[in-house]
């Protein structure tokens, strides 16, 4: 199917539209709308075609293409957001209000202003909302996120020196567990292996089947193997390289790598084979 990719932010991702047989390219600005409600975005990729496979829905086509009155109302809109922003800080510590304030949209129309926070708790927001209708007379909406949420709208550098996997690519958060820190052989220290947002880095998430399954045909450290050289113990593991660092049986001999072919496992416990690419069951 055609679409074509609009970007709503300089930081945000982008989303596919229809575009309902209009001659669109890269650059353009074109009026759509979302859940939000209207919005003016930019194409950040013209017309072309993505398999119908991915898409659960009907996606929604532009509306028009954006003219000048647009673009600078947009504009005008986010310098807008800003004050906005300040405005309601000021008012969630006036009210003494236990939430941190993320982000502040206006949709096209000015007809909604959003604000998004975060919070430990629920919170009591209703007089907040008066203050804030009786300031910008507009109809006002307070959405609460999450950390992720936050950290995705906000964007920034992760560990590895990249963008945010969430703010460049990542659709939906994916569960991420302890155990896979644990199957990936990686220091269970939480200031190593959680991201910006204090939560464990969506990036476990990878390569986990990849090493669950390397796990699973690796003998353990521990258990006893024989190798080319006689029976030993297993004493070391890299599961990506493939290499078993054993200690012979025979005192005489030092430990010595050996590729994972090489090695027959004997006894000391071992989990069921399991294919990289097999689907996990649920009930």
């Amino acid at each position: 199917m055609k679409v074509i990719s609009v970007k709503f932010k300089e930081n945000g991702r982008a989303y596919y539209f229809d575009p309902a047989e209009m001659e669109i390219t890269r650059g353009d600005f074109v009026i759509v709308e979302t859940a939000r409600g209207t919005e003016c975005g930019e194409v950040v990729r013209g017309v072309h075609e993505v398999s119908e496979n991915g898409f659960n829905k009907e996606l929604k086509p532009v509306v028009r293409m954006a003219d000048g009155v647009d673009v600078r109302r947009m504009r005008q809109n986010h310098a807008d957001e800003r004050r906005a922003f300040e405005i309601c800080s000021q008012r969630i510590a006036a009210h003494g209000l236990a939430m941190k304030l993320v982000e502040a949209e206006y949709t096209l129309d000015r007809n909604k202003l959003i604000f998004y926070f975060t919070a430990d708790n629920r919170v009591d927001f209703r007089e907040l909302v008066k203050d804030l209708a009786s300031h910008f007379h507009t109809r006002i909406e307070l959405r609460q996120i999450g950390v992720r949420d936050e950290s995705k709208m906000l964007g920034g550098l992760g560990i590895c020196g990249q963008p945010f996997c969430c703010s460049r690519f990542l659709k939906n958060f994916q569960p991420v567990s302890i155990k896979m820190a644990k199957e990936q052989g990686l220091s269970l220290n939480p200031t190593k292996i959680s991201g910006a947002c204090g939560r464990l880095m969506c990036c476990l998430a990878y390569e986990q089947k990849s090493y669950e399954y390397l796990n699973s045909i690796t003998p353990p450290v521990g258990s006893t193997v024989r190798t080319p050289d006689g029976e030993g113990v297993v004493t070391e593991v890299n599961v990506i390289a493939g290499t078993l660092k054993v200690r012979s049986s025979v005192e005489s001999l030092p430990p010595k790598v050996y590729k994972r072919e090489e090695c027959t496992y004997l006894r000391g416990g071992r989990r069921v084979p399991r294919r990289p690419d097999a689907e996990e069951k649920t009930d």
